[in-house]
């Protein structure tokens, strides 16, 4: 039995074990204390404090002088569970699952959020405590529908530093980036409709389209954008409704959108029916900021979204969305139809720590680390003849292309194996033209472990091609 947790947590966890892979169904007594103690190797005290957790939270019956029997239906059966989870399917969210569901001692070079000891903690900590010793109503009651007026004020300046103009009441605050863009999805498709992505684009937009059952086409990103041609053709060919693209940094490529392509790409859409959605969740990491569409635009067709998560806590859970006036008053209403309101608290404490003296350094300080790493992981990464597309000015990514004849799915279960999650191109990519390429998240390869782990998985892939 894994050593995790408490003793008792131990035992917890084996009874658990037991009904997800249903050696004891319902109905079925659980081995007697004694017999259970002398099979974990546990004292009895501690096996009885065990069963009695889990008879309060209702998992188990106690009847006297009987012992203590399984209760409740039989549990669904997780198939999952009962054979190693590297066979998982590579698809748009296995690295998320990967990355997640991984314990400290797992590297993941993968995936995309920076090390916690990166993160602005002092701050956060400090917000904590402020938010701790405030009035009773912002630990308990529902934020206003639109969220934190102070917050969205915030907001409304921030955006006019990248040239969007907005007032704070075109500004919904939302538990996530990731709800924002299933409120705009919610708001504005139905099933059959066709959402235009990058290819390669977050690998979770297309896991998000598929949930709203509409057909996903992509469109090549370049490194100044996505490929104007193609996306005239798509635009023409599939009318299509939304296109989702990344603000600033771009995801998984590092790329900025120049300013030539944003003119010829809103252009294109003159006329057209289509809305565009720009996530912004990484513009605190750009030393200068790129173009962006909602700012040409003037928020007639382009949504704003971002969140908080990449740069200040993944756990005190924000997002946001911008959005022309007659649009956030419907989305307001979808809003409170599927979640009531929004998180108070997480959003005073985000508006606590953006505001707090310290956070603009802390930034300053993390653009210089992320531009030394990408530096150094470039080339280390080059020593393997693994070649990064082309290298940021800003930012976390590198997209790679591996050497020719290794697979990026295989490489990373092979990877996975030693306890190093990689992230493969494919599960970015709509048209999976991007089997050889992987993303690293330079921030979180600084164990060299990283480079060995990544060097065998190389040399086992590609050991048919050599001297071809």
């Amino acid at each position: 039995m894994a050593r995790n947790g408490t003793l008792i947590q131990q035992v917890m966890a084996h009874v658990r074990a037991g009904m997800a892979s249903r050696s004891y169904l319902p109905g079925t007594r659980l081995p007697s204390v004694r017999q259970q103690a002398g099979l974990l190797g546990m004292s009895v005290s501690t096996v009885v404090e065990a069963y009695e957790r889990l008879a309060a939270e209702g998992l188990v019956v106690a009847r006297p002088g009987a012992g203590f029997y399984v209760n409740g239906p039989v549990a669904p059966l997780a198939l999952l569970k009962l054979g190693p989870k590297l066979d998982r399917v590579v698809d748009p969210l296995w690295v998320s699952r990967q990355s997640l569901e991984s314990d400290h001692a797992t590297l993941r070079p993968g995936c995309g959020w920076l090390p916690p000891e990166w993160m602005f903690e002092e701050g956060i900590r400090r917000a904590l405590r402020a938010q701790a010793r405030g009035p009773l109503d912002g630990l308990t009651e529902y934020a206003t529908p639109l969220g934190s007026p102070g917050l969205r004020q915030l907001l409304a300046r921030r955006m006019a530093a990248t040239g969007i103009e907005v007032s704070p009441e075109q500004v919904m605050l939302t538990e996530s980036g990731t709800q924002a863009i299933d409120l705009v999805c919610r708001f504005l498709l139905k099933p059959g409709d066709t959402v235009l992505v990058d290819d390669p684009c977050y690998f979770n937009f297309h896991a998000l389209l598929k949930a709203h059952q509409v057909q996903a086409v992509g469109v090549r990103y370049t490194p100044q954008g996505p490929d104007v041609q193609q996306f005239e053709k798509a635009l023409q060919a599939h009318q299509p409704r939304l296109y989702i693209t990344n603000a600033g940094i771009h995801n998984p490529t590092g790329a900025a959108l120049s300013p030539l392509v944003a003119h010829r790409l809103l252009k294109l859409v003159e006329g057209s029916d289509l809305v565009i959605v720009e996530d912004d969740i990484f513009a605190d990491f750009e030393n200068q900021h790129a173009p962006r569409l909602a700012a040409f635009d003037g928020l007639a067709r382009v949504i704003q979204i971002g969140s908080f998560s990449k740069t200040v806590s993944a756990s005190v859970r924000c997002g946001y969305l911008a959005a022309r006036p007659d649009w956030i008053e419907g989305l307001v209403d979808l809003k409170l139809a599927t979640t009531f309101g929004a998180g108070r608290l997480a959003q005073d404490i985000i508006l606590k720590t953006l505001t707090d003296s310290g956070y603009r350094k802390h930034m300053d300080l993390v653009r210089q680390r992320l531009a030394k790493n990408m530096d150094k992981v470039a080339q280390r990464l080059r020593k393997l003849r693994v070649e990064p597309a082309l290298v940021p000015q800003a930012g976390m990514f590198l997209w790679c292309r591996l050497p020719q004849g290794a697979d990026a799915a295989a490489v990373a279960r092979a990877c996975l194996q030693e306890g190093v999650v990689l992230a493969p191109g494919n599960s970015f990519s709509q048209s999976q033209s991007a089997g050889d390429f992987l993303r690293f998240n330079v921030s979180q390869c600084a164990d060299e472990r990283v480079f060995a782990v990544l060097d065998r998985a190389l040399r086992q892939a590609t050991a048919g091609t050599q001297g071809r």
